[in-house]
């Protein structure tokens, strides 16, 4: 025969009702909690760190394509300055609520010459095998300020960029991030 321990008893009933119950009040706390937490952190990445863009229009042929989604790093240029080659994303110059996608060709000092259907940095000519085809006007020379990148289209006879005077020379504060990779269509998927 066995006997109940009534101490145990006690201590069962006490450390039961000694367990916080959680209600519904409680747990929409904890779920908003952690749902704001993940909305400020979503916040500070897309402000900071990275952003989601859409190609729209031909200019970046047959690097980028029409509607494509690009993955841009924001971080990258608090580290350093653009570099050449880098695809940039920026600020339309002529309506800052509209953002241009382009390709470094000319950093602070450079002159960039278009000529002969080439383009030429500081007299050299630039093996572009990425453009769709030869540039087709001459656009005369350009001579980079300072604090300024000097930016072309890939698809350079479609492509409105620093030849235009609506955009010209792109400070470097109205660059917005490097583009690093398509994700969308996910058949297009690649970095860039």
């Amino acid at each position: 025969m066995s006997e109940l321990n009534p101490q145990n008893e006690a201590h069962q009933d006490t450390t039961e009702q000694e367990k916080p119950k959680k209600g519904w009040g409680r747990e929409a706390w904890e779920w908003g909690k952690s749902l704001l937490i993940a909305l400020l952190l979503a916040l500070l990445i897309r402000q900071f760190a990275f952003a989601i863009f859409m190609v729209d229009g031909q200019s970046m042929v047959p690097t980028l394509e029409d509607k494509e989604r690009l993955v841009v790093n924001k971080m990258v240029y608090y580290l350093h300055k653009p570099e050449y080659n880098d695809i940039v994303v920026f600020e339309y110059p002529a309506d800052p609520t509209k953002d241009f996608i382009k390709r470094v060709i000319g950093l602070p000092g450079d002159t960039i010459e278009i000529r002969d259907y080439k383009v030429f940095r500081n007299g050299e000519e630039l093996k572009e095998n990425y453009i769709a085809e030869p540039t087709a006007t001459n656009n005369g020379v350009f001579q980079v300020p300072d604090g300024t990148i000097f930016v072309l289209g890939d698809n350079r006879n479609y492509s409105k960029d620093s030849r235009d005077p609506a955009v010209g020379y792109v400070p470097y504060d109205a660059v917005i991030g490097r583009a690093e990779f398509v994700w969308w269509p996910f058949d297009h998927f690649r970095g860039i």
